[in-house]
């Protein structure tokens, strides 16, 4: 029937809340050893079990039939578990008990809203064509992302191998110390002596010269540092003395890096990971953060079965990156009407089975 059609259009916007209701944080129990308000309903452990049988009648729509002729109690429109399942597990496999309460809500809503909307013609609208048209488009694309996401994620044990031993140097772990080097020190300028009851007046701004040299100061500083450390002095002492001679005395950082990942360091430190034990980086210079150096604590290479689920995740990831692009290529959009393009990048995997716009038939 065409209202059915109507339907799907309309259920593709009374569904669109229902995600987002599904993820509303549950009220909070009290705490242990709180006593309940006065008047309070308890709350059972674990809700009743209410068997229903699949012919059983779920949902019952009074006063709404698709036969005109019908009047009173008998025109009414009823919906059993197995059709209203059928429309559920379609829209979101294992829906939650208060997400199916919303869905046969909206559901039933959408069935009145739909029949009164071919009652005024509204399906014979031109634009209603197009609509239905734009929405088979969607929800084939929907089902065409899940079923290249079930396929990205059959990963077997031997592609998850032949990853990790391809990227072995990725999956190192190392321990470090850290000294930070502040790129410039702290530079102030004596204000100008002033005759009792004269006004202060604010110390001139460092001079381009001044900051340059403070600059070097603090490059050689660096170098100086990390000759002692090669040396074996104390990480912690070092850097207090950086700190000190950039004007930071208040200042206390953290030398120690543990459980680094060659991906967690910024691009231009990622050397460091080839590092050997005990081993001291040479300075690598910041332009606008300062000078650092590492000093190799310990080094693991983690193994397979500790990173098989998130290279499981990665190669699926991949895969359906992969598969996506390939609809996305050889597009020519016309500039002059479209405007210029915006990166659209391509989209991430859905995050669940998507709810497509979808009626169960009923006569």
């Amino acid at each position: 029937m065409r209202f059915q059609y109507l339907v799907c259009a309309l259920m593709c916007v009374l569904l669109a809340g229902l995600a987002y209701a599904q993820t509303a944080p549950p009220a909070s129990p009290p705490a242990a050893g709180a006593t309940a308000e006065p008047g309070a309903p308890s709350v059972p452990d674990k809700a009743p079990e209410v068997k229903v049988g699949p012919d059983d009648v779920v949902i019952t729509l009074k006063g709404f039939c698709t036969d005109s002729k019908l009047t009173g109690p008998a025109c009414q429109t009823t919906i059993t578990r197995a059709q209203f399942e059928k429309l559920a597990e379609a829209l979101q496999p294992n829906m939650s008990s208060p997400l199916r309460r919303q869905l046969a809500t909206r559901y039933s809503m959408g069935l009145k809203m739909a029949t009164e909307a071919e009652k005024r013609g509204l399906d014979k609208q031109p634009s209603f064509e197009e609509k239905i048209y734009f929405a088979r488009l969607q929800i084939l694309s929907q089902e065409l992302s899940s079923a290249l996401q079930a396929d990205s994620g059959k990963v077997s044990d031997e592609d998850i191998k032949e990853y990790y031993n391809k990227n072995l140097p990725g999956y190192e772990q190392a321990t470090f110390n850290r000294i930070i080097v502040p790129r410039t020190k702290q530079l102030t300028t004596p204000a100008a002596s002033t005759k009792p009851g004269e006004k202060t007046t604010p110390p001139p701004a460092p001079t381009e010269e001044q900051k340059k040299d403070a600059e070097e100061a603090m490059t050689k500083l660096a170098d100086s540092l990390r000759a002692r450390a090669a040396k074996g002095d104390d990480p912690d002492k070092l850097q207090k003395e950086a700190y000190v001679a950039a004007g930071l005395n208040g200042n206390t950082v953290n030398t120690k890096l543990e459980k680094q990942r060659r991906n967690s360091l910024p691009p231009t430190h990622q050397v460091v990971m080839d590092l050997k034990s005990g081993e001291v980086s040479q300075v690598i210079s910041d332009p606008n953060s300062g000078h650092y150096i590492y000093i190799m604590v310990s080094k693991e290479t983690l193994s397979l079965e500790s990173v098989t689920p998130d290279v499981r995740k990665l190669i699926s990831s991949q895969r359906y990156r992969d598969g996506m692009q390939s609809f996305q290529n050889d597009v020519d959009l016309n500039d002059a009407y479209f405007g210029p393009a915006r990166n659209p990048g391509v989209p991430l995997p859905p995050k669940g089975r998507p709810l497509p716009d979808h009626a169960p038939d009923k006569d």
